[in-house]
């Protein structure tokens, strides 16, 4: 049987959902291929999205026109902002989720896209032809390599036409993006039991990573790993530290509803020397350290295990036992993450007092998968070495439900892009989608798996993003809506309603910025706030820059600001009320950062707009350092910004290049 599509998405996880929606949403016949339809969008590790950098990614999603943040408030048990107690540009959104909500909730959005369509089955290879006029294309100035490995480069340029399955099915596509997860020869570690799987009691993917590699495209092997899962009436909860959420219920979605299910808290709980003791009796078992696990796994989720073995004198370890849901006894240990011996794993949480009566439904344990060097990309996410052949998600060596349909949907944007070349309904004049590191953590997560490649599963943190100042959750739509609607994913509904945010923003700013006080109006009300009388009149703005200043607490002894905030915002929600206000506090208060930060991505952009791709032979550059000509000639950036944040490349290496294309 064959078929045909404009797009074929492998993989129906976070990446892959993503990335079907937004070529479909574009007008690209897509089909999305899954080993099984029940567990679209699983939640292969904790029911939670978002939390540090990460959940900046998911509001950005949503601005653009995504899924996941819609999905994530219509299965929300629990919402929280964390570092409030830092400055907004650390604030990050996170949300627990009712797991088995959290999919049939992404099954319905697929289920209800246009020109999308869903097939259960295994991708077993990919369809490939030659590129035609390659002879042609390679004389041609600026014209990158296929291949990055010299030793590959005669050989035939290729492009993907399609896949085919274990059953036989043959799918023709103009454009595949590969989103297989950790499934691709994925192989789970209990202790010293080994076992074929790409998550718990589901298969491994085999033979496709083999059909990718056979173009010259680099692999590695990465891990990664899950705790136990708890019966929770065997939890004494008495013992434990309850964690609720905010009062003020919050959400991912600029546009999305909330949801009635009942919410939930999450505990905590510690681990003690008899755990550790334990725990430490079972390490000649352990996968990590027998020389059973060879691949490296997420430095910043460790297992158990690696924390005793990195921090040998830390007394006890915090753990957050999370819900799974509002209808299941189900609870996920946060904190746990294990492939010790059953056994191990059961007795050692036993010591801890709330667990004394333990019962699980399953352990924890790890699982090597195979990853595709992502310095063979560009920045579309298209690979350099095959023609319309996309990567996304943890394939391309990232961790994280929210780094993955990050990249999904940049990679189904320019996947449509690709499929709409020489049409009449050609998008984006067929230039890629691209997002700049000062434009969203989408851009730096690109960014820096292109540019700098990884040897470890890649997490983002806000210190990830030099410009975090302008990359704030509160802000994304403001950055990425407009973007979004004229490339055609936003829709109009979401534009207008930025468009009117934008608006009011403006004009709240604008009042306080020139409505004075006069110290007899406020002296009594900031002293009240435990803050400097006012000995003179004062713009509304300039006492805003205090930081016991805020509009919640000055609002209501400030007629005429309650009367303009009314009369900016008369039919209002509340929802909508806070996220304007908010949002005008914070360019209030950081007014000078966001300016000079504003200025220095202005002067980076110079570099951003410099082409260089085909301009140099590096191998022959004597003028700069050798690791300089290996690491260009092997990354091939586009531009010398791109260039400049190459490892290895340093500042007079671009001074050099600089001078010479001046040349």
């Amino acid at each position: 049987m064959e078929f045909s599509y404009d797009v074929v998405v492998v993989g129906a996880g976070h990446a892959g959902c993503e990335a079907a929606c937004a070529a479909a949403n574009l007008g690209a016949k897509t089909c999305l291929i899954t080993m099984d339809m029940n567990k679209i969008a699983q939640m292969s590790c904790n029911p939670a999205v978002g939390g540090i950098a990460k959940g900046q990614i998911v509001r950005e999603i949503d601005a653009l026109g995504g899924q996941m943040g819609l999905v994530t408030d219509r299965a929300s048990i629990q919402f929280r902002m964390l570092n409030r107690s830092k400055g907004p540009a650390m604030w990050s959104p996170r949300a627990q989720c009712d797991r088995e909500k959290f999919i049939w909730t992404w099954r319905n959005v697929l289920d209800q896209t246009k020109n999308l369509s869903i097939w259960q089955d295994q991708v077993r290879s990919l369809i490939y032809e030659p590129v035609d006029n390659q002879e042609e294309d390679e004389g041609k100035e600026g014209k990158i390599l296929v291949s990055e490995n010299p030793s590959e480069k005669s050989k035939t340029a290729q492009k993907v036409v399609g896949v085919c399955t274990y059953t036989d099915t043959v799918f023709h596509a103009k454009c595949v993006i590969i989103t297989a997860g950790t499934f691709l020869n994925g192989l789970m570690h209990i202790g010293r039991t080994k076992l074929p799987g790409g998550r718990c009691a589901e298969p491994a993917s085999l033979e496709l990573t083999e059909s990718i590699t056979s173009t010259g495209i680099r692999q590695g092997r990465m891990k990664t790993g899950t705790p136990v899962r708890i019966d929770k009436r065997s939890v004494d909860f008495s013992l434990m530290e309850e964690q609720p959420g905010d009062e003020i219920g919050g959400g991912f979605s600029y546009i999305g509803a909330r949801n009635n299910l009942k919410k939930l808290p999450c505990w905590i709980v510690y681990t003690n020397e008899e755990v550790h003791e334990v725990l430490r009796s079972g390490f000649a078992d352990s996968p990590l350290y027998n020389g059973q696990i060879q691949s490296i796994g997420p430095r910043y989720c460790p297992s158990i295990e690696t924390k005793l073995h990195t921090f040998p004198d830390k007394q006890q370890h915090m753990l957050f036992l999370e819900p799974e849901g509002t209808d299941t006894n189900e609870m996920y240990l946060n904190g746990f993450s294990s492939s010790l011996p059953i056994d191990v794993q059961i007795k050692a949480l036993r010591r801890i007092p709330a667990f004394r009566n333990l019962e699980v439904y399953r352990p924890g344990y790890a699982i090597e998968y195979d990853y595709f060097d992502p310095t063979q990309l560009k920045h579309s996410l298209e690979s350099k070495v095959v023609e319309n052949l996309f990567f996304a998600g943890q394939v391309n060596g990232t961790t994280g439900y929210e780094e993955a349909a990050g990249q999904g949907l940049i990679a189904g944007v320019n996947a449509a892009i690709n499929s709409s070349k020489d049409t009449e309904n050609e998008l984006n004049g067929g230039e890629p989608f691209v997002l700049q590191r000062n434009e969203a953590y989408i851009g730096v997560l690109i960014d820096d798996l292109v540019t700098k490649g990884v040897d470890e599963p890649y997490r983002m943190f806000t210190s990830r993003a030099e410009y975090r100042i302008l990359l704030r959750q509160d802000d994304a739509d403001m950055r990425l809506t407009e973007k979004s609607y004229r490339l055609g994913l936003a829709t109009k509904e979401r534009y207008e309603r930025t468009e009117r945010k934008r608006n009011d923003i403006e004009a709240l700013i604008e009042f306080c910025n020139n409505f004075s006080l006069k110290p007899a109006l406020i002296n009594e009300t900031l002293e009240t706030l435990g803050t400097t009388p006012l000995t003179q009149g004062i713009k509304l703005s300039d006492l805003l820059g205090r930081p016991q200043i805020s509009f919640d607490n000055i609002t209501e002894h400030i007629r005429p600001l309650k009367k303009a905030i009314d009369s900016i915002m008369p039919d209002a929600s509340d929802k909508y009320r806070r996220e304007v206000v908010e949002a005008a506090e914070i360019r209030i208060k950081y007014a000078g950062y966001i300016g000079r930060e504003q200025q220095a991505a202005e002067k980076m952009m110079r570099l951003e707009n410099i082409k260089i791709a085909g301009k140099f032979d590096y191998p022959n550059l004597s003028q700069i350092s050798i690791e300089a000509r290996q690491k260009l000639q092997a990354i091939q950036p586009v531009t010398l910004g791109q260039a400049s944040r190459i490892p290895g490349v340093s500042p007079s290496d671009i001074n050099i290049m600089l001078v010479l294309m001046g040349r």
